[in-house]
């Protein structure tokens, strides 16, 4: 559900309809967040230095921002589950032959400890671990389960 990269991290489970993004976490690793986690309530995390205080900033810089914190919440995505991903670059586009916008299920590509594992399959069969995918990417949570078909416009889509 989440790469064992991630397990320092705060994380929840994908909501279905729920807006993703793909994210390089404190951590280094890749994974995905909510877009509203990451922008804060407000629409902007950052508070300017001169307002928070040295102890608070010094705080701030120490603990929350190297480690994460809760606007960095890994989301977890439970094998199966139908993904739509938007805003594929055209390099990807030609290498793994998608649309820039284009459906996938979400794979655990092994249960090997310490081994990332996490991955995107699309409908043609290309598979591609979250840590290739670019940064930025949206992803859209269809349905959390493999058993479900989705209706998108006039085209059924079923569980691969």
């Amino acid at each position: 559900m989440c790469d064992y990269s991630l397990c320092g991290l705060p994380t929840r489970l994908a909501n279905e309809g729920e807006e993703l993004v793909v994210h390089r976490f404190r951590s280094g690793s890749t994974g995905l967040a909510s877009s509203a986690d990451l922008s804060g309530p407000s629409g902007s995390d950052a508070v300017p230095v001169a307002r928070k205080g040295l102890w608070k900033t010094v705080k701030a810089v120490l603990f929350e921002d190297s480690w994460g914190t809760s606007h960095e919440t890994a989301i977890c995505i439970p094998p199966g589950a139908r993904l739509k991903l938007q805003g594929v670059p055209k390099d990807m586009q030609r290498q793994w032959k998608v649309a820039e916008s284009e459906c996938a299920s979400f794979v655990q590509t092994n249960a090997n400890p310490y081994n990332y594992r996490d991955a995107v399959r699309f409908p043609n069969g290309t598979e591609v671990l979250l840590q290739n995918v670019p940064t930025g990417i949206s992803v859209l949570v269809l349905s959390l389960d493999s058993a479900s078909a989705m209706i998108e416009g006039d085209i059924e889509i079923s569980a691969f």
